[in-house]
């Protein structure tokens, strides 16, 4: 098993431009998109929130083209956009921690790992299950059908587009492109409760692939104080 920090996983979120083979995600192809009213963008991403803060654990399996590694992870959910992450390697190894508010990472440790955080944030938030409403000044659009919902949030040359496709199970799915070219491919799935079940993340250009089982999702009344802050060496 390869060797590689656990914030690696961020990292793959900020490689640019999916991995062949049975890891491909197809992105659905809603057709006649209208214009859409950002005020209705925001409401929707919002009713992807939890209902509550949320003590989330999971494994994840990272694969290239020179290796794979796993672990374990937990993120502690505090409604609307705050996410308290550590990840570990094989028997504790490589423990790593971040805290993403919004579209930010505020710190993260090891610190020298820091640029590469996501510059992407809403593919770290679709892992969770979670959509983001469009960035301002972002234009918006919409389709729907029976079997599925989209937006297209479009600013200048970047496009984040998601699809919700419903029945049993649900998946959301997000893509994010920069200047034309593919960063990222989401798709989560969900249970029959609602809640996520796992979720995979494709990176074309390393390619890479993520996979993420969710272990344990509960509701979480309250946070320790140092939950926000880095651990300390």
């Amino acid at each position: 098993m390869m060797a590689m920090r656990p914030v690696l996983i961020l990292g793959l979120l900020g490689l640019a431009a999916g991995c062949g083979g049975s890891g491909q995600i197809r992105l659905p192809k809603p057709s006649g998109f209208v214009p859409g009213e950002t005020q209705a963008a925001t409401a929707w991403a919002r009713s992807t929130l939890p209902d509550g803060a949320r003590e989330i654990r999971f494994r994840w399996q990272f694969r290239d083209d020179k290796g794979a590694a796993g672990g374990r992870g937990r993120v502690r959910l505090a409604v609307p956009d705050s996410a308290r992450l550590d990840v570990q390697g094989p028997l504790g190894s490589g423990r790593a921690a971040a805290l993403v508010a919004g579209d930010t990472a505020l710190w993260a440790q090891p610190a020298d790992d820091v640029k590469r955080l996501v510059p992407n944030y809403p593919l770290f938030w679709a892992l969770l299950g979670v959509a983001r409403a469009p960035s301002n000044g972002a234009t918006v659009q919409r389709s729907s059908d029976p079997e599925m919902t989209a937006w297209r949030y479009h600013r200048g040359a970047d496009t984040l587009d998601y699809v919700w496709t419903g029945g049993n199970p649900g998946k959301l799915i997000a893509q994010v492109r920069e200047g034309g070219r593919q960063v990222g491919t989401v798709e989560t799935t969900f249970g029959p409760d609602g809640q996520p079940v796992s979720a995979r993340l494709i990176v074309p250009s390393a390619p890479a692939r993520l996979d993420i089982t969710f272990s344990s999702i509960q509701k979480a009344t309250s946070f320790e104080p140092d939950t926000w802050t880095p651990p300390q060496p």
